[in-house]
């Protein structure tokens, strides 16, 4: 059964078209429940017990397991940010001088300085796989420059499923085929795909996966999460936290200290991470987008979207060929001749919530959206187009 619109699970105003989620989620309505919730626990500290700090942490890594199909919860570490986990992958790899890192171009700042300042640690070089200067194919062709920038010098891939600003869908699986072959670490940011897009760590087998948690996965700003392969398995974590070190739920015996961590990768998650607030709103989150198939979410995107990316293609906005883009995510290059402050200023009118990143109007959506905020969003750009 195909999904429906989704609308009443959130907090949205009639009148306010958001098409932004790229950038910062609505929250479910149960999701503001949890967080007011424990917010109110947290008036009366004498009720929270020693369990409150582990159990739900169990649940919730459960629950990213199991939507990113990992068979092991405790590869799943609770982060803040996706630079702290892209920062513990990159303090736990040593490279050769003379090794390349491979990215992307034009990609997303946190997932570029990491590797920067690693390349540099080692004498090592960024290569970036650049996108073809072209309209026609362009998916494709940016695929394939990136399997051809893939050799024996490669030691590191670094990339996300999709291109952050435009929506450029990126082939992982013949990425992760070829990095195989040539013994390269293949590290994913899923901060903009996983939860939307189909993701299994049990095929594509990346050697870490981190992901934001306020975007496509519905958790407060704050939160992330970090799956860590078997290259990880005995690494260094940024920080000592005494949570992460085995029998720490024995808080009587925190004084007989432990030389060996948790299992994998309960390691790596940061300090606090056992806050019953964040927790509970991510459960919360997480719980409801496991009711989902992301299939159908892609499915119900693009059957909101296309009349849209119709009507612009044919005046002369350039978006990413449907073959080779997310449907939940895509950027619009607009013609030479128009102001782009005249479109921005059309849509504050409207109430109409987007993005702008580099040379793209990034449009994100999801099941709280219609065909008719799209519609609206046809005449705004007609408007000032034609």
């Amino acid at each position: 059964m195909s999904l429906t619109n989704q609308k009443h699970l959130f907090d949205l105003p009639e009148g306010i078209t958001y098409l932004n989620i790229a950038s910062q989620s609505p929250s479910f309505k149960s999701v503001e429940e949890a967080g007011i919730k424990t917010v109110k626990e947290k008036s009366k500290p004498y009720i929270i017990t020693a369990s409150r700090y582990f159990d739900p942490i169990v649940k919730l890594k459960k629950l990213f397991a199991q939507l990113v199909k990992a068979d092991d919860y405790n590869r799943i570490a609770c982060i803040p940010s996706v630079s702290y986990g892209l920062s513990t992958v990159a303090n736990n790899i040593k490279l050769n001088e003379g090794d390349e890192i491979l990215l992307i171009e034009e990609q997303f700042p946190s997932n570029y300085y990491v590797w920067e300042r690693l390349a540099n640690k080692y004498k090592a070089t960024i290569k970036i796989a650049k996108q073809p200067n072209t309209t026609e194919n362009k998916g494709k062709l940016w695929n394939e420059n990136i399997l051809n920038a893939i050799s024996n010098k490669t030691a590191v891939i670094a990339m996300g499923n999709i291109h952050w600003a435009n929506g450029t869908l990126f082939n992982l699986k013949a990425i992760r085929e070829k990095a195989t072959v040539h013994n390269s670490l293949f590290i994913i940011d899923g901060s903009q795909s996983v939860g939307a897009l189909p993701f299994s760590v049990e095929e594509l087998q990346p050697d870490a996966l981190i992901c934001a948690g306020y975007k496509w996965l519905f958790g407060p700003y704050g939160c992330a999460y970090g799956y860590f392969g078997s290259y990880f398995d005995n690494g260094i974590p940024l920080e000592e936290n005494w949570s992460n070190r085995l029998n720490s739920e024995n808080l009587s015996g925190l004084t007989n200290y432990q030389t060996e961590y948790k299992p994998l990768a309960n390691r790596y998650c940061v300090g606090e991470h056992g806050s019953f607030i964040y927790t509970e709103m991510q459960i919360a989150a997480l719980t409801q987008l496991l009711k989902w198939n992301p299939v159908e979410i892609q499915e119900y995107c693009l059957s909101i979207t296309s009349d849209f990316i119709k009507k612009l293609r044919e005046v002369g906005c350039i978006i990413e060929e449907d073959e080779f883009r997310a449907k939940h995510l895509f950027g619009i290059q607009l013609p030479n001749h128009v102001n782009i402050e005249s479109i921005k200023n059309r849509l504050q009118q409207e109430q109409i919530f987007v993005s702008y990143r580099g040379n793209y109007v990034r449009i994100s959506c999801h099941l709280f959206n219609t065909k008719e905020d799209f519609d609206k969003l046809t005449k705004c750009f007609l408007s000032e187009i034609q």
